[in-house]
């Protein structure tokens, strides 16, 4: 589920994070590209890391309880940690490598889970994850898809409002209702996953835009660490919608 957004469509890079923070002094260390790409790749393998141990532990004993606890720890601490890193910009270099173990915990079991009803899904939707972002990857580069003042407008409305259908769920689940459409298989039901799969896509460019923003900045050191969380906090995103898309299409 997305977080809630505010300048930017993810809310961890906006502007105004960048303009918050104070300037290094002259000769300190400043936020560059390559460091911010290094850190992501950090993160990214610790999170391949900590989802290797619930995903091993189901598929070789077929027992969901002994992923539940993972998943529950990794969904809750993720989600805290998440929260206090994009308040406090400072705390990233101490936080992103647990944040993306805790991510890792809890897409580990929700994987695992699913490779056991559909066979081969995990590995497609890694793969359509990486696929969609070296695309983004390229259309920002090559600006083909630039990050207008408008362009951002569409793509933060979009995500607020996904947030909003996923907060109403979530609060409906409660009390025993269900919004059909979100999960159905049906063709509307994919279209929708389809859609939110688009939006999570375009969010990249955002990413990719306010990264490059904040290197050219020269933003302290440390948000290469809070721009590598940040990204990953999409990719995750991203993963676990296309994750949803493919087990709609394979029920029965």
């Amino acid at each position: 589920m997305p977080l809630p957004v505010t300048r930017s469509g993810n809310p961890s890079l906006n502007e105004r994070v960048f303009a918050s923070q104070p300037r290094p002094a002259y000769g300190a260390e400043r936020m560059t590209l390559q460091g911010s790409i290094n850190k992501s790749f950090l993160l990214l393998v610790v999170l391949l890391a900590g989802a290797f141990w619930p995903w091993s532990q189901y598929l070789s004993t077929g027992d969901a309880s002994v992923v539940a606890s993972s998943l529950l720890i990794g969904a809750l601490g993720g989600f805290i940690i998440a929260m206090v890193i994009s308040f406090k910009a400072t705390l990233a270099p101490y936080l992103a490598i647990p944040y993306a173990a805790l991510e890792g915990l809890a897409i580990g079991g929700i994987s695992a889970m699913l490779e056991r009803r559909y066979p081969g899904i995990a590995i497609q939707a890694v793969g359509l994850t990486f696929a969609v972002f070296a695309v983004m990857l390229v259309a920002f580069k090559l600006n083909i898809i630039r990050a207008t003042e408008r362009f951002r407008a569409i793509v933060i409305g979009a995500t607020g409002a996904i947030a909003l259908v996923y907060l109403v769920s979530m609060v409906l689940g409660f009390f025993h209702v269900q919004v059909p459409l979100l999960n159905s298989a049906s063709p509307l039901g994919i279209i929708i996953s389809l859609v939110i799969v688009g939006v999570a896509a375009l969010n990249l460019i955002l990413d990719f835009d306010f990264i490059e923003s904040g290197a050219a900045q020269g933003a302290p050191r440390y948000m290469e660490w809070y721009a590598a969380f940040a990204l990953l906090v999409t990719m995750v995103w991203l993963y676990m919608e296309i994750l949803r898309l493919l087990s709609k299409t394979r029920r029965d």
